[in-house]
């Protein structure tokens, strides 16, 4: 067995965007008279796409939110962010070198709860969106993260540059947060956390620690498959 394709989180490990999704969400959710954390948000809540995060939050508030509210705050969630990203590089340091000698070496994929809009807007603007075979996004699958679906889905249209088998156990996921890492091992995945959101500590689960994506060594990703 051996490394046939790696699968990224977006949001937490290219890019460093978590902290505008908070002041995005923070500010959508002050308009309704709703308080948001940052210790709340990276707790609770930073796992979730737009859709389930809006959710969550109206029960843990006692509110009774319709389906029609929560798809109007998520929509003005989302051109708060794109006006806080507006003309703002916000990958992390290394990332686009990283992502771009792992696309030379063997197929890539995105699997995030980000919707796909948001992720092809950066990858566009940085000049990486050639680098990636295919990206799952919020709403390309049944279930999000931490559920196995985007890495299921992730490694299926990753099949056809791979000769049109792969097995997941031999694709490596690189993530973030404890919410990937469940998502990644649940379908199969070898997994590979970045500390650039939350401590070492908090993501032992994974197969393999790294503090930033200049330490992403291909030779070490192989050996995990082997």
């Amino acid at each position: 067995m051996s490394l046939r394709a790696i699968v990224l989180d977006f949001d937490g490990v290219i890019a460093n965007s978590e902290p505008l999704h908070f002041q995005a969400f923070r500010d959508v959710l002050a308009e309704e008279g709703v308080t948001l954390t940052e210790g709340d948000y990276y707790a609770r809540y930073l796992g979730f796409d737009d859709v389930a995060a809006f959710q969550a939050i109206a029960v843990a508030c006692g509110g009774a939110w319709t389906t029609a509210h929560i798809g109007e705050l998520a929509a003005r969630k989302a051109a708060r962010l794109e006006s806080l990203e507006c003309e703002v590089s916000i990958l992390f340091p290394g990332a686009a070198g990283a992502v771009r000698r792992a696309s030379a070496a063997v197929p890539i994929a995105i699997a995030s709860g980000a919707r796909g809009v948001e992720i092809r807007r950066v990858l566009d603007r940085e000049g990486l969106a050639a680098c990636f075979t295919a990206i799952v996004a919020a709403g390309d699958t049944a279930a999000g993260k931490p559920e196995p679906d985007p890495y299921l889905r992730a490694v299926t249209l990753l099949a056809p540059a791979c000769g049109g088998h792969l097995a997941a156990s031999e694709c490596v996921a690189i993530e973030d947060s404890h919410w990937g890492l469940e998502s990644a091992r649940a379908a199969g995945l070898r997994t590979v956390a970045v500390t650039h959101t939350y401590e070492a500590a908090a993501l032992a689960s994974a197969d393999l620690v790294i503090a930033s994506l200049d330490e992403l060594d291909l030779r070490a990703l192989a050996r995990l498959c082997s």
